[in-house]
């Protein structure tokens, strides 16, 4: 083929699977006015495309997407106008599919549509080269980003560090579940005995007084079986502790110090290493931070994704929470994904507590998978998600 008419659709990936398998010199997207009239989003598709290799023409057709005979005209107008068209309907609106399907009926034009179910191509008319034709692209988590128009910022973490602590995370982790109920008040007095003022310069070195303030006027004395276990793991160093009078150590490093004094970290990089170890991801990444329109604006909307995971062309939203999971943690989670992953997507919610009936079954309305302490002291989380990614192939 020559030309490949795309129908645009919400869900990026559908958008970029047909282009980047059978790489046409001109790809043709019937598209709504949002999208046929946003230059910017036109560059950064194109972006994406030349980052991957593909050096085609890109072209924006404006049509209605729920009017099949303007849309049907709109393909025959294509078709007068490119060399060599083929129509790829893995996309697009029930009208738009329509019309695609009467005007290849009545051209002969070769049409194909791409299975998620099985990572497939398949022929659907006059397309015996989409036929069974395997899926083999892989996409890097920020790529699922850039595909949407969006742009993966730095986040709490530096990933390319993240190897170096490797054998720490599930140590770590246990270190957290004997004390979860304290975790708050222990990284706060962790907070309060590093904290530094806006003139001084951070440092590795920490001295304290044994009692320090809390929440509310509340008082936290150090624990010393923490600090002990911390020391242990190699996250401190040089520990004196004069019981009752004042704590003094060093943090490891700066990485080190910023996972002690952020009360989430443990459970993000716990799921950071049970990625890892599920041995089935090409690709994870702890802390996404996703600017929506890539515009890097104040104003711009951005969500912070505490892990993320792919495997060939499916994504996987991890969010993690040390509480009870809310409601709207599920929405949000479920918002992210659709934005940014489309119906081949996979969400997780990984909580520390022990996950009730209605919390599951609220979360399963929304095709969200829940993973909760109990499967986490099982120590079945990378098989669980090695079932999560191959689910529905």
């Amino acid at each position: 083929m020559k030309t490949l008419i795309e129908i645009y659709d919400e869900r990026a990936i559908e958008n970029v699977i047909g282009p980047e398998t059978f790489r046409p010199e001109d790809v043709v997207y019937l598209c709504p006015a949002e999208v046929a009239q946003n230059r910017r989003y036109q560059e950064k598709l194109k972006g994406f495309f030349a980052s991957r290799g593909l050096d085609v023409r890109l072209h924006f057709a404006e049509c209605s997407m729920y009017k099949a005979d303007t849309i049907y005209n709109q393909f025959h107008q294509i078709a007068g106008k490119y060399q060599d068209c083929t129509v790829d309907i893995t996309g697009g609106t029930d009208a738009a599919l329509f019309a695609a399907g009467m005007f290849c009926q009545e051209t002969g034009t070769p049409v194909f549509t791409y299975s998620r179910k099985k990572n497939r191509f398949y022929d659907i008319s006059n397309a015996s080269f989409a036929d069974d034709l395997p899926c083999e692209l892989e996409y890097k988590v920020e790529e699922f980003f850039r595909m949407a128009g969006g742009q993966m910022r730095e986040g709490r973490v530096d990933n390319t560090l993240l190897s170096g602590y490797m054998d720490k995370y599930e140590g770590f982790f246990q270190i957290f579940l004997k004390r979860r109920r304290r975790w708050p008040d222990a990284i706060t007095f962790l907070q309060r005995i590093s904290q530094v003022g806006r003139e001084e310069e951070i440092t590795l070195h920490v001295c304290g007084d044994y009692v320090q303030k809390g929440e509310r006027g509340s008082r936290i004395k150090a624990d010393e079986s923490l600090l002990n276990e911390l020391q242990q793991l190699g996250f401190i160093q040089n520990l004196r502790i004069e019981s009752g009078k004042s704590v003094e150590f060093d943090f490891t490093d700066l990485q080190v110090r910023s996972w002690l004094r952020d009360v989430g970290s443990v459970l993000e990089l716990y799921m950071y290493k049970m990625c890892v170890d599920a041995g089935v991801f090409h690709d994870v990444v702890s802390s996404a931070v996703v600017d929506w329109d890539g515009s890097h604006q104040r104003d711009s909307v951005s969500n912070e994704i505490d892990v993320v995971a792919s495997r060939g062309v499916i994504p996987v939203f991890i969010s993690c929470k040390a509480t009870e999971v809310k409601t709207e943690a599920l929405n949000e989670l479920a918002i992210l994904r659709d934005r940014f992953g489309g119906k081949g997507a996979k969400a997780v919610i990984a909580t520390t507590e022990y996950c009730n009936s209605a919390t599951r079954h609220r979360a399963a309305q929304l095709g969200i998978t829940v993973i909760d302490r109990e499967e986490m002291e099982a120590g079945v989380v990378p098989e669980r998600l090695r079932i999560i990614i191959k689910a529905g192939k």
